[in-house]
C-alpha cells in the first residue's frame, strides 16, 4: 500500500470511531466539519494528556492551571483563575490545594480584599512549568507536522472568522 493510501485508510478508521462515526454520507458539510473538529481536539487532547502524565506526572488540568499562573506573574485571584480554566471553583480550590502541597504554587490573602486569595506560581513552580511547556510544544509541533504553514495559517484564519461569527450569534452576548 502507498503511503497516500494507508493514511487514507487510517483516516476512514479513525472516522470509524469516535465523533467522526457519528456522520453519515448524507449530512451536511458543517455537521461532518464540526464532527471532524471534534475527534481531532480530542485525540489531540488524549495525546496530551498521556504524554503529560507519563513524562512528568501531571494532569492536564494542573498543566492548565499552572500555564494561566505562567501568564500572570503576578498571580490571580482564584475567582479569576476559575473564569480561565474549565473546572469548577471547587476544582480550582483542590488543584490549588494540591499544587500548593508540592510547593508549586502559593495561595496569600488579597491585599485589596479580605474574603479573596491571590495565588501565583512559587520559583520552583515556574521553572517547573517552563520545562513543562517546552517539552508541550514540541509535542504539539509534532502532532502538526503533516500540516504545512500554509494551510495552518488557513485553518487558523477560518476559525477566527467563525468564532467571532460565532460570539455575534451568541445569546448571552446580546444586549
Amino acid at each position: 500500500m502507498k503511503r497516500n493510501d494507508a493514511s487514507h485508510a487510517l483516516l476512514r478508521e479513525a472516522q470509524e470511531l469516535g465523533h467522526e462515526g457519528r456522520a453519515h454520507s448524507g449530512d451536511h458539510a458543517a455537521l461532518k466539519l464540526w464532527l471532524r473538529m471534534l475527534a481531532t481536539t480530542t485525540q489531540i487532547e488524549a495525546q496530551v494528556r498521556t504524554r503529560l502524565r507519563e513524562r512528568f506526572g501531571i494532569s492536564l488540568a494542573r498543566f492548565d492551571y499552572m500555564a494561566q499562573l505562567y501568564r500572570h506573574a503576578e498571580g490571580m485571584k482564584m475567582r479569576a483563575l476559575s473564569r480561565y480554566l474549565m473546572v469548577t471553583g471547587g476544582n480550582v480550590t483542590g488543584l490549588t490545594d494540591e499544587l500548593a502541597s508540592d510547593g508549586l504554587v502559593v495561595r496569600e490573602p488579597s491585599p485589596a480584599d479580605r474574603r479573596a486569595w491571590i495565588v501565583r506560581l512559587t520559583p520552583k513552580g515556574r521553572a517547573a512549568f517552563a520545562a513543562m511547556a517546552r517539552e508541550h510544544e514540541g509535542w504539539i509541533l509534532e502532532l502538526f507536522s503533516s500540516m504545512d504553514s500554509k494551510a495552518m495559517q488557513q485553518v487558523h484564519d477560518h476559525l477566527g472568522a467563525l468564532r467571532v461569527q460565532l460570539v455575534r450569534h451568541d445569546p448571552g452576548n446580546q444586549e
